[in-house]
């Protein structure tokens, strides 16, 4: 049995159980974290008192013990029944404490195959981490400083040149784009002391790799565009890219030493062609890409899963 661990209404969740079911493979089940306060979600008991159960999204206990594969790919999302309550108090303790359960019971009773580990995705969501790790890994990754100094980001881009910005982290709600800080000393120096922002060199070229790797299978695309961000604008040229080896070789390798059984990678080409590493989403998005390169990253995924339901 797979068990995606998603929020309600998740594309990618919804549209890999529904190729699995066309494809005869019934035991693929949704449970959606966002959705546990308001109903009887979650079961657990230290000595087996009661089964240890979660609710799916179509209202099914399933026992964890069943469960073979468990993709953990949106977990941290706040509970709907409670998101416009009055009292912040209380909506701050319903998430937590469901987030608490929700995660504990799994951690306690499941022994199956994680896609991937909560704690090593977690620990790999870190942009300062994973950088690391990719430049052990022999990729080039851009100059960067973590700061909320005004006067080490005017000293930074007087050193790298042109200079962008992305969130560490991030919030639920809007994306935020990777912008760029043309000239940090127009800035007011409470914009840099608010809270850390990563700051990096700007790599020159118009080629955005995206790459999805699903245990040892990768599909890329190339994104052609003057755009900063890849994702602002996808009526661009995009075409499937052929994985080099070597660059093979370093993503596995990353991965390997991020315990992470797949990843999203984000990869940009400078104007002479060598890869530059940006960043790593432990769950990413790759289903965009499915119609724009004719590739379907659905099944490809779905067989990724099913290989290691037959390992559990």
């Amino acid at each position: 049995m797979i068990l995606a661990v998603s929020v309600k209404d998740d594309l990618h969740a919804r549209v890999v159980r529904h190729t699995a079911l066309s494809r005869g493979y019934h035991d693929f089940h949704i449970a959606e974290c966002d959705q546990i306060s308001g109903r009887d979600s979650l079961s657990w008991s230290s000595h087996g008192d009661t089964a240890n159960t979660v609710l799916t999204g179509e209202g099914v206990p399933v026992p964890i013990g069943d469960v073979s594969v468990v993709w953990w790919r949106r977990t941290t999302a706040r509970q709907q029944a409670w998101d416009n309550a009055v009292d912040d108090h209380q909506r701050r303790l319903v998430n937590t404490e469901s987030r608490g359960a929700f995660s504990g019971i799994f951690s306690a009773s499941y022994q199956g195959q994680w896609i991937s580990l909560p704690e090593a995705t977690n620990r790999a969501a870190d942009k300062i981490y994973q950088l690391a790790v990719a430049r052990q890994a022999g990729f080039r990754v851009p100059r960067t400083i973590v700061s909320q100094s005004r006067s080490d980001v005017i000293e930074f881009a007087r050193q790298v040149g042109r200079v962008i910005v992305k969130p560490l982290v991030g919030v639920p709600g809007p994306l935020m784009f990777t912008e760029y800080v043309d000239d940090p000393a127009a800035i007011p120096e409470e914009s840099f002391t608010a809270c850390p922002a990563m700051y990096q060199e700007y790599i020159p070229g118009r080629r955005h790799v995206r790459l999805n790797s699903f245990g040892e299978k990768m599909y890329a695309a190339l994104i052609e565009t003057d755009n900063l961000d890849s994702r602002t604008d996808l009526n661009v040229p995009i075409s499937r890219w052929i994985v080099p080896k070597d660059v093979a070789g370093q993503i596995a390798e990353v991965l390997r030493n991020l315990e992470l059984r797949m990843g999203v990678i984000d990869i940009k080409l400078t104007p002479q062609g060598e890869p530059v590493w940006l960043e790593v989403n432990p769950q990413g998005q790759f289903l965009f890409l499915q119609p724009l390169l004719g590739e379907p990253l659905a099944d490809h995924f779905l067989d990724f899963l099913l290989s290691c339901d037959e390992k559990a």
